[in-house]
């Protein structure tokens, strides 16, 4: 079944130049197979959506094709005058080459026999294969803000002894594992083309923050008197800053859900960020505190470490 550009993009056939570009880029950003490189369905759709707008980016083509079909190149050009032959409707069906040379029968004519006494060997003539270098794959750390927000980085390649440095252009909402391609970066070929830089992504290890699939886990520094009194703390997420509220007596380990505040990546549903608590003490008591430290003590039950027993 022939396919129909139009519904390919997801637009109208009466969709202006304007609205044709909108679409292809919103597709090709989802369906890129640099960032699907292990989902072959994402490939061939990505193909698909080529095809269809390098046919309707082109006024002329588009013109063609809305006469002729698919297979406009093939027949716009079959009759003398750049009309479509006898039999043949602009919705591409019930025309067949094979009708003019006699069908299958004994007398058909062998379309590429007839077209080899003009050159080139006929419409599916062979390309020449250019040589090409080969692939270098390498991982590459991101920070998480970048995966989130994408940007521009750049990063040092060792390479034949060298140490190369790379700006890269990391997409909003890449995930970790997730390759991003360089063309024409990787391996050198004498005569022919370099090949290309295939890079992995890694999220880049932090102190406090860490990536579990969608979620964002945040270790959370708070203050004894926060612990115990309760607070109102500011936290970085994944769209700005959040207010978050500490129960009070609050332990080291709680830990507070903020809803759709983790990684949001580009083709799925963003995770949750989860606080974990954790009491920071000073590096310095005043000593006209320590009295009041006793007292503190004085609240814990005798049996408070028995969840450790084994």
């Amino acid at each position: 079944m022939a396919n129909d550009y139009y519904k390919t993009l997801g637009v109208d056939r009466s969709a202006s130049q304007d609205d044709i570009a909108k679409a292809y880029r919103k597709l090709a950003r989802k369906y890129h197979p640099d960032l699907n490189p292990d989902d072959q369905n994402a490939k061939k759709r990505f193909q698909e959506i080529q095809a269809a707008y390098d046919t309707l980016n082109d006024p002329e083509k588009r013109k063609k094709y809305d006469q002729f079909g698919e297979d406009y190149e093939r027949y716009s050009a079959a009759g003398p005058f750049n009309k479509a032959p006898e039999g043949w409707s602009s919705s591409g069906a019930g025309f067949d080459f094979g009708d003019i040379f006699g069908g299958g029968g004994a007398g058909a004519v062998d379309l590429g026999d007839l077209f080899s006494h003009f050159g080139g060997g006929g419409p599916r003539a062979r390309r020449t294969s250019v040589p090409r270098g080969h692939d270098i794959a390498a991982e590459i750390e991101v920070p998480l803000r970048t995966m989130l927000e994408g940007g521009e980085m750049q990063f040092q390649l060792q390479r034949d002894d060298k140490v190369e440095s790379i700006k890269v252009k990391v997409p909003r909402g890449i995930e970790p594992g997730k390759k991003i391609r360089l063309r024409g970066q990787g391996g050198p070929m004498p005569g022919g083309k370099p090949g290309d830089l295939l890079l992995t992504i890694k999220a880049q290890a932090h102190p406090n923050v860490k990536l579990v699939g969608n979620n964002i886990e945040l270790k959370l520094p708070i203050t004894l008197t926060e612990a115990i009194q309760g607070a109102k703390i500011d936290v970085p997420t994944a769209k700005g800053t959040v207010t978050i509220t500490i129960p009070p007596m609050s332990s080291s380990g709680k830990r507070l859900r903020i809803k759709g505040q983790g990684f949001a990546p580009a083709n799925g549903t963003p995770g949750d960020m989860l606080v974990e608590l954790h009491i920071k003490l000073p590096d310095v008591i005043p000593s006209s505190s320590r009295d009041e430290i006793e007292r503190l003590n004085s609240g814990y039950p005798s049996n408070f470490r028995d969840s450790v027993r084994w």
